[in-house]
């Protein structure tokens, strides 16, 4: 197949799927007919705070225990790391690496391809593919350049979709709950509610659950501490049914030593979380993200208005615009959609 074809591909495949695996599991077959690739990682991202949710992966079964610790280095590696790419890139200097010095290397891995998929309203994934053999070559390169506009924007549609229903046929939780984890990222405890919890929102899956996002938030908090990130530890995100959870990192200690152990929250986002990935999704405007807020909060035109200094028409003007942005005709359906509620 020419790479031509495979771009072509490639571009049409948004318009068969609105499911964020499946829409990358077909991307990852185009690809490999060109880019060919042992293992892989592709996380979706916190469009805000660029932390990974929703991993879709395969690596090689020997890695399969030290998933913590590839994260861990993943997020501390600070070359390639993915909230810096501006093009896709491969390990010109290997030995730089701290993820390939210290884990992959062992595993013959001699090369990473790796690509951000971030456009205006933010970074919506990461992909990182391995060669077991020889090096990436600029071609290659070139090629996932030319991919990443087209599924920058589908992935975001597919974030977009995961609020198009509204509410969820869970109970939601008063909470929110605790895991404990060294800085290794191995769990170490959790509140006596987490594992009822966690077993109710990933049903039928390990004996004792554990979202990867809460894996990946931790490690940002290492990262931050290391320097090689400013973003926050936190993430958002999305379960069936419109709902969607926030996760929050945080030392228990007044130090990040080699003991102290790492708190992860995780509770049903509130609204103002839903709202800041909705908006960014959707495309709007940061007028009309501001606006948006405004509404979720019950304020009605008169009172948007006056908080914007604007007239009441362009309030109306640009609700208009986030209508037809968001697929919806009134602020209800707004609201069931951004907030969770209407």
């Amino acid at each position: 197949m020419t790479k031509a074809a495979a771009l072509q591909r490639l571009q049409s495949l948004g318009s068969g799927t609105a499911d964020s695996r499946a829409l990358r599991a077909a991307a990852l077959a185009e690809i490999g007919r060109v880019v060919p690739f042992d293992a892989y990682v592709w996380p979706l991202t916190d469009p805000e705070t660029s932390v990974g949710v929703a991993p879709l992966a395969s690596v090689p079964p020997a890695l399969m225990p030290e998933l913590p610790r590839l994260i861990r280095l993943k997020y501390q590696s600070r070359v390639n790391h993915w909230t810096g790419l501006t093009a896709a890139a491969r390990l010109d200097e290997p030995a730089a690496s701290l993820l390939w010095r210290e884990l992959l290397r062992d595993h013959e891995v001699t090369d990473i391809a790796s690509v951000a998929f971030r456009d205006r309203y933010g970074c919506w994934a990461f992909l990182d593919l391995w060669r077991i053999g020889g090096t990436y070559t600029p071609g290659e390169l070139a090629f996932l350049d030319a991919a990443t506009a087209p599924l920058t924007e589908q992935l975001r549609r597919c974030v977009a979709a995961c609020f198009s229903t509204a509410g969820s046929t869970v109970a939601r939780d008063p909470g929110p709950v605790m895991l404990l984890l060294d800085p290794g990222l191995r769990v170490i405890g959790q509140t006596p509610q987490t594992h009822d919890y966690l077993h109710r929102l990933l049903p039928g899956t390990t004996p004792d659950p554990v979202p990867a996002a809460a894996y990946n938030v931790a490690a940002q908090l290492l990262a931050t501490e290391a320097g090689a990130t400013t973003d926050p530890p936190l993430a958002r995100m999305h379960l069936a049914g419109g709902r969607w959870l926030t996760m929050r990192a945080a030392r228990l200690g007044p130090t990040a030593d080699s003991d102290t152990q790492i708190a992860v929250t995780v509770e049903d986002s509130p609204v103002p979380d839903r709202t800041a990935v909705f908006a960014r999704a959707c495309g709007l405007a940061a007028r009309e993200t501001e606006l948006l807020h405004h509404v979720t909060t019950g304020a009605d035109t008169r009172t948007v208005a006056a908080r914007m200094f604007l007239s009441e028409n362009t309030v109306q003007d640009h609700l208009k615009s986030i209508f037809n942005k968001t697929g919806t005709r009134s602020r209800r359906a707004l609201l069931s959609r951004a907030a969770g509620t209407g």
